[in-house]
Order: structure tokens, then C-alpha cells, then sequence
């Protein structure tokens, strides 16, 4: 389930991370990814379907699969997942990179909705879309941009989002060799401003 705005962050069991910021090593943190791509599929059926048989669900997956800019991105996300590539096999769009279907797919992705929730700055969505896309995609970026994005993502996840000071700054950091750990008070911190501006 995704946090709420202003909830404090909380480390995984499993990995140490922040929860949401072990992928793709961390099975559990990429379940909880994954789960807020599924919490927004699963809304979206039962408001518009009460609930979708098996053997209709593929209509309404491959409606949306054409359409992307008439639904929230996580519904389109989750309606990739649910189509299997043509031409390579995997979740249309999670393919490698130079499959024409999955490339095509993944540059449909942004141009579905993203609507902040309350309480958060302007473009904190759009923050979370992009982060979460990438730890779903690890294979497809690089190592040092995979580790800025996971590293932030559950501070977007709570309502944080970065100056473009601080994102320069968390970028320059990760491009000289910071790691996960020395990371972890930075995007702490990030976090605390959120809750700090959700209790005032």
C-alpha cells in the first residue's frame, strides 16, 4: 500500500533500505513498487467496473494499452504489465532496450495522467511516475541513476519533492560514488520537511 502523505519513512526488514528503495535486489521493497502500480489498477476497476471478470479484463487491458492519456499512469502501467510482448516475451514495455514493442510501450507511459494528491508540492507526482518506472525498468538505466532513483523514491512516495538544488546536489553525490547508506540521512531528511509541513 502507498504511504500516506507526511508518514514518516520506515526501513525494510529485509534490506535495511527505506522501504520502497531496495529494488530490484530487495524482493519485498519491489513488491511494495509493485503494489502501488497494482493499489491503482485495483481502484480503478471496481470504480468503473465494480469488479472485472477474467474474461473481460483483456478488452478493457488492451482499451488502455491504446489510450494511455485517458487514465491515471498507474492504471496504464498496471495494463502493460497484464499484455505480454510480441516480439520479446515480457510485460509490454519491461522488455530490453532495443525492442521496438517494449520501447514504443515505455514512451506511451508518460503521456497517461498524473494527478498530485493533496497536500503535496506541484509535480510530486510526476516524481513518484518517473521513479517508480525506472526501479520497475532496472535494466534499462544506469547504475548510478537506478541508485538516485530508488534512493528518493520513498521520500517522493510520502509527498517530498526535491528543489532542483537539492535534486543537482542528490545527482553530483551519486555521481561521485555515494552509496545506498550515505544517501539514507539525506532522504531522511527530505521527509522530515514533508511531515514537519503536514503537522504545522
Amino acid at each position: 500500500m502507498r504511504p500516506a502523505v507526511g508518514d514518516p519513512l520506515r526501513l525494510c526488514p529485509a534490506c535495511g533500505c527505506w522501504e520502497y528503495g531496495g529494488p530490484p535486489d530487495c524482493a519485498r521493497c519491489r513488491a511494495l513498487v509493485d503494489a502501488v502500480v497494482e493499489e491503482g489498477w485495483h481502484t480503478f476497476v471496481v470504480r468503473e467496473f465494480g469488479g472485472l471478470p477474467s474474461d473481460q479484463e483483456r478488452a478493457v487491458v488492451e482499451l488502455i494499452a491504446e489510450d494511455p492519456q485517458a487514465v491515471d499512469w498507474r492504471v496504464y502501467d498496471a495494463a502493460l504489465d497484464r499484455i505480454t510482448c510480441p516480439e520479446c516475451g515480457a510485460p509490454l514495455g519491461a522488455g530490453p532496450v532495443g525492442c521496438a514493442a517494449c520501447d514504443r510501450a515505455h514512451g506511451y507511459r508518460y503521456a497517461a495522467i498524473e494527478t498530485d494528491r493533496p497536500g503535496v508540492p506541484p509535480g510530486n507526482e510526476h516524481g513518484v511516475r518517473v521513479n517508480v518506472s525506472v526501479v520497475r525498468r532496472p535494466h534499462v538505466t544506469s547504475a548510478p541513476e537506478l541508485l538516485a532513483r530508488r534512493a528518493i523514491l520513498p521520500a517522493l512516495l510520502v509527498g517530498a519533492l526535491p528543489t532542483t538544488a537539492q535534486a543537482q546536489r542528490f545527482g553530483a553525490l551519486v555521481k561521485d560514488g555515494m552509496t545506498y547508506q550515505e544517501l539514507h540521512p539525506l532522504v531522511l531528511e527530505l521527509a522530515r520537511q514533508v511531515s514537519r509541513e503536514a503537522s504545522a
